[in-house]
């Protein structure tokens, strides 16, 4: 069982859906890189609109349809294996923006087994 002690760090990084690795997608490697590293977890969040360092505007409005929406990822783990991580999302990043803040943690953990402890049982 994974345990994520209570202090903890988030590490969000804001690219473009259209950036890549290797021949796939930069948020699908970045997130397959931390779970291959054995962090606690990530998501990946697509927006409607942004725009970054270059000031274009991306947006999913039908009129300005953008390929490159602005795609989000968050990861939460011990600021060690963070830091650890930063040298590899160092290599694999070209444009963007990486921020990291301290966190709380207050739940983690995987769902329990729906067999050994159904939610809905008869008393």
């Amino acid at each position: 069982m994974k345990h994520l002690q209570e202090d903890a760090v988030l590490l969000r990084i804001l690219i473009g859906e259209s950036d890549r690795w290797e021949h796939r997608p930069l948020y699908e490697a970045l997130v397959l890189k931390i779970r291959e590293l054995g962090l606690a977890g990530a998501t990946v969040l697509r927006s409607p609109m942004g725009f970054g360092a270059n000031s274009l505007i991306h947006t999913s409005k039908i009129l300005q349809l953008s390929m490159d929406l602005p795609v989000v990822i968050e990861v939460v783990d011990a600021a060690e294996k963070i830091d650890g991580f930063l040298p590899v999302l160092d290599d694999m990043l070209g444009g963007g923006l990486v921020t990291m803040e301290n966190v709380k943690v207050i739940h983690y953990r995987a769902e329990k087994d729906k067999a050994e402890h159904p939610r809905d049982s008869a008393s």
